[in-house]
């Protein structure tokens, strides 16, 4: 029995450490607290971060906020206990975020966020790695001069108003309308904006409220792609999915296959396998001593059923 018990323990010890002999110990550990990994976006943002992070021989500890900024805060203060090497945020909510960010300034702990922008003062931020959402916004807005082909009408815009990214998409979409409307003859008259919540679900439950307010919608606006494929469903359902075109953003899977089978005009995609990857040569480039600009934007591509037709990935 003692043989037994002291077999045991060696085992345990060995799990307890996390290594064995024939590797090497880690660096120390990146805390990262995504949006929601609910979105597949977001995931492959995580999945990139820890497979660079272990290029360079660092740990990774990801976790989902799940859109809600309390948890976040939680998620960040255990990364300040655990002494977390960096920590990487796409904030549930750019500005209720602050105090726990100051309290990883406080502990000396490098934050970064991804995708998700904090421009908020009082904040110590490394660098900003994120997708150009103003300029992907504009680019949704071309989109949907060009799908209503210069007929007009009343537009609606599924948002997401505590995310910043997500803001300044809508702003960019907005100033390409109103650039347009400012010489067009037949105007875009954006007619109703309602949270989208960035989900499936919250989409279409906010889709079928626009369409009941304004039955002649001619076209949506939506911050994402999985509040667009929520769209779609309200429109299905109601009988107008061929009289309302909707513009998306992201370029998930899901997203591209829709635009290929023609439910979605077209998306200004974005590329989270970069943004993983930028943000943890950020913090490389940090810890050896280089100063960082306050913001690396990745331009988005705009995305047709031409290019789903293109797309091997898709069916």
């Amino acid at each position: 029995m003692k043989l037994r018990h002291f077999l045991l323990l060696g085992t345990a010890l060995i799990a307890a450490c996390g290594k064995t002999s024939d590797k090497p110990a880690a660096k120390g550990a990146i805390g990262v607290s995504l949006l929601t990994l609910q979105n597949p976006f977001f995931k492959v943002i995580g999945d990139n971060i820890t497979a660079e992070a272990a290029k360079s021989g660092y740990d990774t500890l990801v976790v989902s906020a799940d859109n809600d900024v309390a948890r976040q805060s939680n998620q960040v203060k255990d990364f300040i206990v655990k002494k977390a090497a960096a920590i990487v945020l796409s904030p549930a909510d750019s500005k209720a975020i602050v105090p726990v960010i100051q309290e990883a300034n406080a502990a000396g702990i490098p934050v970064f966020t991804v995708d998700v922008p904090c421009n908020e003062p009082g904040v110590k931020i490394v660098t900003q790695v994120a997708t150009d959402n103003f300029g992907g916004g504009k680019e949704a807005g071309k989109a949907m001069i060009e799908a209503l082909k210069g007929q007009g009408g009343k537009i609606g815009v599924l948002d997401l108003k505590a995310v910043e990214s997500c803001i300044l998409r809508v702003k960019g979409f907005k100033e390409v309308i109103d650039a347009h409307n400012a010489t067009a003859t037949l105007k875009i008259e954006i007619v109703s904006e309602l949270d989208g919540g960035g989900a499936k679900d919250k989409g279409y439950k906010a889709a079928e409220d626009m369409l009941q307010a304004h039955p002649d919608l001619v076209g949506i606006f939506a911050i994402n792609d999985p509040s667009a494929l929520g769209a779609r469903g309200a429109l299905e359902k109601a009988g107008k999915a061929d009289k309302v075109v909707i513009i998306g953003f992201d370029g998930q899977p899901e997203g591209k296959q829709a635009i290929k089978d023609g439910k979605i005009y077209a998306d200004p995609i974005q590329f989270p396998e970069k943004m993983g990857v930028e943000v943890v040569r950020a913090f490389i480039r940090h810890s050896k001593g280089e100063e960082l600009p306050p913001q690396m934007l990745i331009p988005t591509s705009l995305y047709r059923q031409s290019d789903g037709a293109a797309d091997a990935s898709l069916k």
